[in-house]
């Protein structure tokens, strides 16, 4: 029958760990767009040169193109059994060619997992990441064990002061759209604007599933074990 899961929730909220669980435990690969349209770019074919295209002109994917992409990349045989599917669908258009997708294969849209997060702690979350050059994650709100934090001003005051972490007198990373509080709170508001319909639509049809994600990794990911039990 196969299992596919649509992942969704704000910045923050995890996604990537929880993916990274259900891709090792059921054994089925995390599809995301954001790689798929960055392996466009490493590939020579006529699909390839098309979107490579598109993203050279500064457009946006167009709905029938991303369907394509994401259609190409669940009829590889390791998404035989079932894939992760993030930040696709988008839309309505989008959800409706999936599940005629995989109707056409006999199968279906087992769960949306929709991790909840509260938008301050979604904030923080994204806003605090700093990252060692070993790849450990950090965060200056809620996990600043091992490392020292201080906001450095700006001398001619023209600019909000820096954050700084360092670990062993180390400074630590930040993402350049972490570091900006107005392009996180960007992200946030676009998730909002664009996921609700979304959100809707699913819940309508009873597939949706709300999962906590303010809890412990640990304890989201055995709710969402039982989620993915309960459906298959």
């Amino acid at each position: 029958m196969g299992l596919y899961l649509v992942l969704m929730g704000v910045q923050g909220a995890g996604k990537g760990v929880q993916a990274s669980y259900i891709e090792e435990k059921y054994q089925i690969p995390h599809v995301s767009t954001g790689d798929l349209f960055r392996a466009m770019k490493q590939r020579d074919d006529e699909l390839a040169r098309r979107v490579q295209q598109i993203l050279n002109s500064g457009q946006l994917v167009d709905d029938a193109t991303t369907n394509e992409i994401v259609a190409d990349r669940l009829n590889q045989s390791d998404a035989a059994n079932g894939a992760i599917l993030d930040g696709y669908p988008r839309n309505q258009n989008q959800a409706e060619f999936l599940s005629r997708y995989l109707a056409s294969k006999e199968k279906k849209v087992n769960a949306v997992l929709l991790l909840e997060l509260d938008l301050y702690v979604a904030f923080k979350r994204a806003f605090g990441r700093v990252t060692a050059p070993d790849g450990t994650s950090y965060n200056i709100y809620t996990n600043r064990d091992g490392i020292e934090v201080h906001f450095e001003e700006d001398p001619a005051g023209k600019y909000p002061a820096r954050v700084v972490a360092k670990r062993d007198g180390e400074e630590l990373q930040r993402r350049s759209d972490d570091a900006n509080a107005a392009a996180v709170i960007k992200r946030i508001d676009t998730y909002l604007e664009s996921t609700q319909p979304l959100i809707d639509y699913y819940d309508e049809r009873g597939l949706l599933k709300r999962v906590d994600a303010e809890q412990s990794i640990e304890n989201v990911q055995a709710e969402i074990s039982e989620i993915i039990e309960s459906t298959t």
